[in-house]
C-alpha cells in the first residue's frame, strides 16, 4: 500500500519553528483535508512532502519512498504531484501546451496525449479553450488547467493547496467536484483548503493544525460536527 506517513516532523525556516512534532497519515485512495488558519503549517506540510523543504527531524514516507531524501523531480516522476496555491500556469502558452508540459517526465508521447484527452473529458471547458492562452482564462479555468496539467503527469498522490481560493462559489464547487472525480479514478489526495466546509464535504478524514501542531483529527463527519471546528472554521 502506498500510504503517506509523517512522523514527528520538526521543520524550521531559519529560527521559525514551522512544524512541531507533526504526525499524520494519508491512506491510499483517501481524500484527507488539512484545516487551520494562516500560518498554521499547512503549506509547509505540503512543501515538505514534495521535497521543496527539508525537515530538521522526523520521518516522511510514501509507500517505499523516503521523502526526506527524495528530490522534487524524483517525487514527480514517482507520481507525487503538488499544485501550489496560485495555480502557476504558463500564461503565454496555450491551454494545450500547458497540459502537455505536465508530462515532461513521461517518455511515452501517446500516453501524454491520452492523458490530455482524459483531462479534456473531465473538464470540457478546457477543451473549448484548447488554443487559448492560459493567461486569458478565468480564475476557475486556470485552476482547472492546473489540475489538468497535473493529471497528465499521472498522479498517484496529489497535493492541493487552496484550489478554490478567489473563485466564485459555483466555480469553487465545480473544482471540488473535479477533485472528487480525480480521487474516484484512483488518485490519493491531500487537500489544503480555506473553505473548511467544502473540504470536509469531500474528504474522508481531516487534521486541524495550529502553530505547526496537529490539535485535532478524525473523520470528516466527526470534525464537521465538532463544536471547536464549527466555531473556528465553519461558523454557526
Amino acid at each position: 500500500m502506498s500510504d503517506l506517513v509523517l512522523e514527528n516532523i520538526d521543520l524550521y525556516y531559519h529560527r521559525v519553528h514551522a512544524l512541531r512534532e507533526l504526525s499524520l497519515t494519508v491512506r491510499e485512495g483517501e481524500i484527507v483535508s488539512l484545516l487551520g488558519n494562516n500560518g498554521a503549517g499547512k503549506t509547509s506540510t505540503l512543501s515538505l512532502i514534495s521535497g521543496l523543504v527539508r525537515a530538521k527531524s522526523g520521518t516522511a514516507r510514501w509507500g517505499d519512498h523516503d521523502l526526506t531524501r527524495m528530490q522534487p523531480w524524483d517525487a514527480v516522476g514517482a507520481g507525487l504531484l503538488h499544485i501550489p496555491e496560485g495555480r502557476r500556469i504558463f500564461s503565454t502558452m496555450s491551454v494545450h501546451e500547458n497540459l502537455l508540459l505536465g508530462g515532461y517526465l513521461v517518455k511515452d508521447q501517446k500516453l501524454i496525449a491520452k492523458r490530455a484527452d482524459e483531462a479534456y473529458d473531465l473538464m470540457p471547458r478546457l477543451a473549448e479553450r484548447r488554443t487559448q492562452q492560459g493567461g486569458t482564462l478565468s480564475g476557475g479555468e486556470q485552476q482547472m488547467l492546473a489540475l489538468g496539467r497535473a493529471l497528465v503527469g499521472g498522479p498517484k498522490l496529489l497535493l492541493l493547496d487552496e484550489p478554490s481560493m478567489g473563485l466564485a462559489p459555483l466555480i469553487a464547487k465545480q473544482v471540488m467536484e473535479i477533485v472528487q472525480r480525480v480521487n474516484a479514478q484512483g488518485t490519493t489526495v491531500l487537500l489544503v483548503e480555506q473553505n473548511a466546509r467544502a473540504a470536509l464535504k469531500i474528504a474522508d478524514r481531516g487534521y486541524v493544525l495550529e502553530s505547526g501542531r496537529v490539535t485535532m483529527q478524525g473523520s470528516a463527519a466527526e470534525l464537521a460536527a465538532d463544536p471547536r471546528v464549527i466555531e473556528a472554521y465553519l461558523g454557526a
